[in-house]
């Protein structure tokens, strides 16, 4: 049973950090914004497939354990980044970019929340 899920996560988590790069790699391409718009979409549209899919798995009974492992802790896991997101809030700090590092703070935590409540939201009428 732990090889099962182990393996869901490791499969689910590269197809979940592929997405995120090449959600990166085509969104940037020929732009060059120093705000990291595309760290925080991503970490929004995880959030949002996150509170869909757990919302969705608590109201259904008999899904697959290792396809909500696949899906939530792997691919959800891989898509977002937090990592990402902390690197450039401290980047901004060092440069002295205070307000884009608080807008980035705010932004992150507060529309993070509210795209994994509208997933829950939207899980409900499935």
């Amino acid at each position: 049973m732990l090889m099962y899920n182990v393996l869901a996560v490791f499969i689910g988590g590269g197809l979940g950090a592929v997405m995120r790069y090449l959600i990166c790699h085509f969104s940037t391409k020929g732009c060059s914004l120093s705000y990291p718009f595309h760290t925080l979409s991503i970490n929004v549209l995880g959030s949002f497939v996150l509170g869909f899919l757990i919302c969705y798995f608590n109201a259904k009974s008999g899904v697959n354990p290792h396809l909500k492992l696949f899906l939530t802790v792997g691919f959800c896991g891989g898509l977002t980044t937090f990592s990402t997101f902390s690197v450039e809030a401290l980047e901004m700090l060092r440069v002295g970019r205070f307000f884009d590092f608080f807008t980035y703070l705010l932004a992150s935590v507060v529309v993070c929340i509210i795209g994994a409540t509208i997933g829950a939201y939207f899980a409900k009428f499935i």
